[in-house]
């Protein structure tokens, strides 16, 4: 999820602990260390913005913010 509530749920896909993957918001073909949103639409703000993760629970896992988000400072 992003601050404007743009969302990308991963479908039979397990992200193993300490493990990356790249979340991509055009159209490709998904690996273990790439995942497309098939979007024809950016989502991601080049100036600031903030990537959430959650687990199929939705418990907060891990976030990613930069430049200066709407919920204070910079990241």
């Amino acid at each position: 999820k992003d601050e404007d509530g743009h969302t990308y749920t991963f479908r039979h896909y397990r992200l193993d602990g300490r493990a990356t993957v790249r979340v991509h918001t055009g159209q490709g073909r998904d690996t273990r260390s790439d995942v497309y949103q098939d979007r024809r639409n950016y989502v991601w703000d080049n100036r600031s913005d903030t990537a959430t993760l959650r687990d199929d629970h939705r418990r907060f896992v891990d976030s990613e913010s930069w430049g200066h988000h709407r919920h204070g400072g910079r990241h």
